[in-house]
């Protein structure tokens, strides 16, 4: 009896833990944003409606699914986060190391790509890559995932999105960040923030177009549905706009203040930059062609990814050091209030 009674405690408490550890099945089908909390290492998801938020857990993240590439299924410090084309998916990468401090400087961690369930949270597929990496994405037709090896000899890796296969490394700069794509699918952007420039790269051929020298430590390229690519140099504090029917720098917008995130929104012609370590997001408009700073809005402390709404009425912005995403009116640059998240919020991606 004794044995029976010891055997059914462990048995308990071993089921016990494989609870606690087991991420729970959810079903999101409403309008949702979709946060990456680094230090939590978690993914508070926003009703969009309502506000209500619901928390996808990525520690230990097994894959739950038929894939795993993964010597190690632990997470640290997940970083930005994409949604696939058909918005079934969500990609994110996963570096190993805190990003919020800064980009610089020799990583030896090995980075990782998640594939998670949009509607269920759970995680399909767990990469491990040779070296950090800051961002995952899809390709615009779904098929591939790209990501960046974050090293001195830089490149950018394309991977197939169904069995994460590797197809492709593309060497681009020194110590590349995030790679995005322009909105007319034809061209990947590799921002390398040691060597001061991006790499532009031929979805189709995987070859590199062009290079283009851009300010002090750029992050990222970010998308503009105007035809132009906006680039957050860090070290540089300023923002560098790539016409990507040219592939060339049009204009420098000086800011003097450090870029967190640079974000054009459609319907208002205005240009977002979020100030890295504070708690402001600035507006631009255009004056005789030129971006000019026009205002600010106070959000949270370390203000940093911007998001607007589908109709471009309202910005999520997450605030790292706040761990809230602040709600603002984008029309009349207002904050509508504060949603509280994990510690570390970084990335968001929305879901209609």
């Amino acid at each position: 009896m004794k044995k029976i009674f010891l055997y059914t405690l462990v048995l308990l408490s071993m089921q016990a833990c494989s609870n606690e550890d087991t991420q729970p099945l959810l079903n999101i089908t409403a309008p949702s944003a979709y946060v990456i909390n680094g230090e939590s290492t978690t993914i508070s998801v926003i009703d969009l409606a309502s506000y209500d938020t619901n928390t996808i857990k990525l520690s230990n993240a097994s894959s739950a699914g038929h894939l795993s590439h993964s010597s190690s299924d632990d997470v640290v410090f997940p970083h930005h986060i994409y949604l696939s084309p058909d918005g079934t998916k969500l990609s994110i990468g996963v570096p190993g190391v805190d990003l919020t401090e800064g980009h610089t400087g020799t990583h030896e961690t090995k980075g990782k790509i998640l594939i998670i369930d949009a509607k269920t949270g759970q995680v399909i597929s767990n990469t491990e890559l040779n070296k950090p990496n800051h961002n995952s994405i899809f390709s615009p037709d779904g098929k591939e995932l790209w990501t960046t090896s974050m090293e001195h000899d830089g490149k950018t890796l394309v991977f197939d999105a169904q069995t994460m296969v590797l197809k492709n490394s593309i060497s681009v700069g020194s110590e590349p960040a995030e790679v995005t794509f322009s909105a007319n699918g034809k061209y990947a952007f590799t921002a390398n923030g040691e060597s001061n420039d991006i790499s532009v790269i031929d979805i189709q051929t995987k070859k590199v177009l062009k290079t283009i020298a851009v300010g002090a430590e750029p992050v990222g390229a970010w998308t503009g549905v105007d035809g132009n690519m906006y680039v957050d140099n860090e070290m540089g504090q300023s923002v560098s706009i790539i016409n990507v029917d040219k592939l060339e720098v049009i204009e420098t917008v000086n800011l003097g203040f450090t870029p967190g995130y640079v974000a054009y929104n459609q319907a208002l012609n205005e240009m977002w930059v979020s100030n890295a370590g504070q708690s402001f997001v600035y507006y631009f408009v255009k004056e005789n062609n030129k971006w000019k700073k026009a205002g600010s809005i106070q959000t949270g402390l370390d203000a940093h990814a911007i998001a607007f709404s589908k109709d471009w009425k309202t910005a999520y912005v997450t605030n790292q050091k706040n761990l809230t995403v602040s709600i603002v009116d984008a029309v009349n640059h207002k904050k509508i209030k504060d949603i509280s998240v994990g510690q570390k919020p970084n990335g968001i991606v929305l879901k209609y």
